[in-house]
C-alpha cells in the first residue's frame, strides 16, 4: 500500500564499553564533536545495521534484496536490472527508457534502494534514485570519554607463509615465550546515550515505491538491529525505546485537501521534536544506563493533523501504540 503521509521519528541508542562508529581517518577512535567532546554515530553506520537485519529478517523474500553489500560490485546489479528489462547494458547510446525501466527494477527488488536511494549512474547507469527515507548522524546526550586500551594476545602469527607444520613448530621452538605475544590496542566509551532522528517523505516514497509495509520493516529494523550485530569491539549497544514516531494525518474535511495535508505535513519537524527532551537525572553523576536519564514528552502540545506513536520490539516486530504510552517504558514520562 502506498504510503500517504509525511513521518518524522526519533531514536536512542546505548553504548556501554564498546566503539559505537570508529573514524578511519582517526585510527579507527570513535567518533567525536571536537568542539564540544559529544560522540556521533554516522548515518552510514546506522543504515549498515537496518541493512543487515533486512537480510536476517527478510532474506530470500521477492522484493527485499540488499544492493549495498559486503565486498561486492553494484555495478553487477546495474547490469541485471538492464538485461531483466529488456535493454542492452553494452549499448554504447544509452536510452532513457533503458536507464528508467533499470531504476524501477532495482527500487522493486532492493529494499535498500527504494528506501534510502542511491547513486547507480555507474556501470551500465540507471540514474540517480532520491530516497524518502533520510538518516542525519546520532548525537549523544552527554559528552562521552574516548579511551586507548591496550590488549595482549598470547600467541602470535609468524614464520614463512610456506613452511609446513614441522617447520612451523621449529620455528616456535626457537624463540623465548616472552616473543610469542603480541600487543594490541582497543578503542572505547565507557558509556554513551545517543540521540537519533529521522525523515520519511511520502512523494518521494510514491516515485520508489516505498510502502507500509516497507515502513514497518523500517521501524522494525531500527529497534532490533543490533541484537544481530554483536562484536567485541561494540561492547554492548542496544536500541532503547521507544521508538518515538510523528504522523502527519491532516486536518481538513475535505478527503482530498485532507491527504494533501498529511503528505505536505502539519507542522515542521524542529517544532515536532521539540516536543521531546532528554536530560541525565539531577541525582546521577556520571551516567552509565538509560535510567539514568529522564525522557519527557510534551503531549499536550502536539500540533493538530500530527499524531505520536511509540513503538517496541514485540513478539517479533515493532509495535506501535498511537497517542498513549504503553506499559513498560518507566523512564519516559508524558506531560
Amino acid at each position: 500500500m502506498a504510503l500517504n503521509n509525511r513521518y518524522e521519528f526519533m531514536y536512542f541508542v546505548e553504548c556501554i564499553d564498546g566503539n559505537p562508529n570508529g573514524d578511519p581517518d582517526a585510527g579507527n577512535a570513535p567518533r567525536i564533536d571536537p568542539q564540544d567532546m559529544h560522540g556521533l554515530i554516522s548515518d552510514v553506520a546506522v543504515k549498515r545495521r537496518i541493512r543487515n537485519y533486512v537480510q536476517v529478517a527478510r532474506g530470500g523474500e521477492p522484493g527485499h534484496n540488499i544492493i549495498v553489500q559486503q565486498a561486492t560490485n553494484i555495478n553487477k546489479f546495474i547490469a541485471q536490472a538492464w538485461e531483466e528489462t529488456k535493454h542492452d547494458p553494452k549499448a554504447k547510446v544509452k536510452e532513457k527508457a533503458g536507464v528508467h525501466d533499470a531504476r524501477k527494477w532495482l527500487c522493486e527488488n532492493y529494499y535498500d534502494v527504494r528506501t534510502f536511494g542511491g547513486v547507480l549512474s555507474t556501470g551500465a547507469n540507471a540514474g540517480q534514485v532520491r530516497g524518502p527515507v533520510q538518516l542525519p548522524f546520532l548525537r549523544s546526550i552527554d559528552t562521552i570519554l574516548p579511551l586507548d586500551v591496550s590488549i595482549t594476545r598470547m600467541a602470535v602469527a609468524g614464520g614463512k607463509d610456506d613452511f609446513s607444520f614441522a617447520e612451523h613448530v621449529k620455528w616456535e621452538a626457537e624463540r623465548p615465550e616472552d616473543k610469542l605475544r603480541t600487543m594490541g590496542r582497543k578503542q572505547l566509551i565507557p558509556y554513551g546515550l545517543y540521540e537519533g532522528r529521522g525523515f520519511v517523505s511520502a512523494h518521494l516514497a510514491d516515485e520508489t515505491g516505498f510502502s507500509d509495509a516497507d515502513l514497518s520493516l523500517l521501524w522494525e529494523a531500527l529497534l532490533g538491529m543490533y541484537e544481530h550485530d554483536r562484536s567485541s569491539s561494540k561492547g554492548f549497544m542496544s536500541t532503547v525505546p521507544p521508538l518515538i514516531i510523528f504522523k502527519h494525518v491532516g486536518t481538513d474535511s475535505d478527503p482530498t485537501q485532507c491527504v494533501r495535508q498529511a503528505k505536505l505535513g502539519c507542522a515542521p519537524a524542529h517544532r515536532l521534536f521539540d516536543l521531546v527532551q532528554i536530560s541525565r537525572r539531577s541525582d546521577v553523576e556520571l551516567a552509565r544506563s538509560y535510567r539514568h536519564y529522564e525522557l519527557t514528552v510534551r503531549l499536550s502540545q502536539l500540533p493538530a493533523g500530527v499524531q505520536i506513536g511509540f513503538a517496541q520490539f514485540e513478539g517479533g516486530k515493532a509495535s506501535v501504540s498511537w497517542g498513549e504510552l504503553p506499559k513498560g517504558l518507566d523512564w519516559v514520562k508524558v506531560e
